[in-house]
């Protein structure tokens, strides 16, 4: 028998990452190039800071920097570079006392900030630990916890976010039955969430860690904070994180993950995200990035934080949030528009982010298998992320008729255009 004839059989974290979500959809997208995309959650290209990094690219490259920049970094970032995204943390915070309070032994710069989801998550679980979740929640986190044999279990949402009486209640329910020595974090998209655009609400915010500090007296229960879409804010309230509450307890100041990425603000690219770990996570979870890439690229981190200590960044984010909420508003127009006469349907409306998240009749399924996503894809050409993507797959309650709608790629007329197709192949249905 040759070597091509023997079966190889991967390794169950390959095995388990083989059914990711993002990997089908970016398939659909394939097989489906013809279609008006609102589900693809890209940022617009038109707002990418193409000549702002050509001039910061070229000043790195003076003869004096030119050579350090395009050498190694370190592990979690080289000291210079973490001085500078923590003063940008501190600035976000609205708190000078960062810059010298919050050590830069807790920050690391990361690959954006899919890879400290990643890293965190094998840090943390073993195959059978539970992860508890908003409902909905980021799809590609529910595909990070399969893949390191995670379980991932939902915790009641609505318009202010993560309800905390329902975490309550499921870490009481846990307990009861055992498993809380199986609950290892709580994970919360706190700003403008991916996929219904939903913030936890200012009121919500401290009572989430409260609840988590709670439980953590016999059991140490981490919170990961994704705040990926913090800057993307377009009207409301600017609200505190919830990693600035952790900040105010002395005592322990160990329960929140802070996590933020330049790929929504800046350019996905560069791939540059900065966090903050708790005391206990720093060792864990920098002996992991060690093995996997023993520093992420520092070239791109030189370049964000240029911009960032120019000032440039600043101006960026602004023009991108002004731009932004024309879209947001565009798409929200749009479906007052062409979905107020169809019975049942209803939608949030988001104060920032990329996405509007939508729920049609009970009896209209969304998924992929759907004569809903047939018709759109087929007839209609339009393309949509079924919100059952957004639920963890095992959850027998995870409703069939949800929808996410992204506005970051289409340019407005394409988003009205998408819309009404949209609009088209549900009333075909409904």
């Amino acid at each position: 028998m040759s070597a091509t004839d023997t079966q190889f059989q991967p390794a169950s974290m390959a095995d388990r990452a083989s059914a990711q979500a993002i990997g089908y959809l970016m398939q659909q997208g394939i097989e489906n190039a013809d279609c008006l995309s609102l589900a693809a959650g890209f940022v617009d290209p038109e707002t990418l800071p193409v000549e702002l990094v050509r001039q910061t690219t070229a000043e790195l490259m003076s003869a004096s920097a030119g050579k350090s920049t395009l050498q190694y970094g370190t592990t979690p970032g080289s000291d210079s570079l973490r001085e500078v995204f923590r003063n940008y943390l501190a600035e976000l915070e609205g708190d000078s006392n960062h810059r010298t309070s919050l050590s830069l032994d807790r920050i690391v710069l990361t690959t954006g900030s899919q890879q400290l989801l990643l890293l965190v998550s094998q840090a943390l679980f073993n195959p059978g630990d539970i992860c508890l979740v908003a409902a909905p929640t980021y799809f590609v986190y529910l595909g990070v916890l399969d893949g390191v044999g995670a379980n991932a279990i939902p915790v009641t949402t609505d318009e202010n976010g993560m309800c905390p009486d329902a975490l309550d209640a499921e870490l009481q329910r846990l307990s009861d039955e055992g498993q809380l020595h199986r609950v290892k974090l709580v994970y919360v998209v706190s700003y403008h969430d991916n996929p219904a655009g939903i913030s936890v609400s200012a009121e919500r915010r401290p009572r989430l860690l409260d609840v988590v500090r709670k439980w953590s007296d016999s059991q140490h229960v981490f919170l990961l904070e994704d705040a990926a879409y913090r800057e993307l804010h377009y009207d409301g309230p600017v609200l505190p994180s919830i990693f600035s509450y952790d900040q105010q307890h002395d005592d322990d100041r160990q329960h929140v993950i802070l996590s933020q990425t330049f790929s929504k603000s800046f350019s996905p690219g560069l791939r540059v995200g900065v966090s903050v770990l708790p005391q206990q996570l720093i060792k864990p979870v920098f002996d992991l990035k060690c093995n996997e890439d023993f520093g992420s690229g520092h070239f791109s981190q030189n370049v964000v934080a240029s911009v960032l200590q120019s000032g440039a960044y600043r101006q960026h984010v602004s023009r991108l949030q002004q731009s932004y909420k024309g879209k947001r508003d565009a798409m929200l127009a749009a479906a007052d528009q062409f979905f107020s006469d169809v019975p049942g349907v209803s939608w949030l409306h988001p104060n920032g982010g990329l996405y509007v998240w939508m729920t049609l009749p009970d009896h209209v399924p969304t998924g992929f298998d759907s004569d809903l996503f047939k018709r759109a894809t087929h007839t209609d050409k339009v393309m949509y992320v079924p919100g059952e993507l957004c639920y963890p797959s095992d959850w027998n309650q995870r409703p069939r008729n949800q929808m996410r709608l992204s506005y970051g790629v289409l340019d407005n007329d394409g988003i009205r255009e998408g819309i009404q197709r949209l609009a088209s192949a549900v009333r075909a249905v409904v």
